[in-house]
């Protein structure tokens, strides 16, 4: 796959094709969605600058893009701040909040390499092909993973379930 330069309309499409997911995404590295915000934004508004070239299959670098924008933050020492139910990136379905805010807590407890393939199976719907091809790992290293994570997740969330019957 040769790299490639994208139009205004192609950054445009695969940011309203990818921008939901890998803002969840972001936000899995970051707990403030503000922050996880601006490292999307500066995702898009390089590949908008035309000064960058992707391949033809765009997720794996969206991905990657997103991923080392978020380490780049943590490792320069950003302030976090507590998850509350207006810092969540994820919107439950019958509006429950709180529901949202655990599965964000969940996931924010898993390794990243679990739940970087988490939100890429899941939010982005890629193949576990198209996971290993993103990370650079193998598809026995992304399965096992992915099984790892929905393990914990499961765990995690089972908590939070109980404590929601009482």
């Amino acid at each position: 796959m040769e790299p490639r330069k994208l139009s205004r309309e192609d950054v445009t499409h695969l940011y309203h094709e990818h921008g939901p997911a890998l803002l969840a995404y972001a936000s899995s590295f970051v707990a403030d969605r503000a922050i996880a915000e601006d490292l999307l934004h500066q995702v898009f508004a390089k590949l908008l600058e035309g000064a960058t070239s992707i391949p033809d299959v765009p997720a794996a670098y969206l991905y990657r893009a997103v991923r080392n924008a978020a380490l780049n933050t943590r490792r320069n020492g950003f302030r976090e701040t507590a998850l509350d139910a207006t810092n969540s990136c994820f919107v439950h379905r019958a509006g429950d909040n709180e529901a949202a805010l655990a599965l964000q807590v969940a996931l924010a407890e898993l390794p990243d390499e679990q739940r970087e393939v988490v939100v890429m199976r899941i939010w982005s719907g890629m193949t576990l092909d198209e996971v290993a091809a993103a990370t650079g790992v193998s598809l026995n290293t992304v399965a096992s993973r992915y099984r790892y994570a929905l393990q914990k997740l499961r765990g995690n969330l089972k908590a939070f379930r109980k404590t929601e019957e009482l």
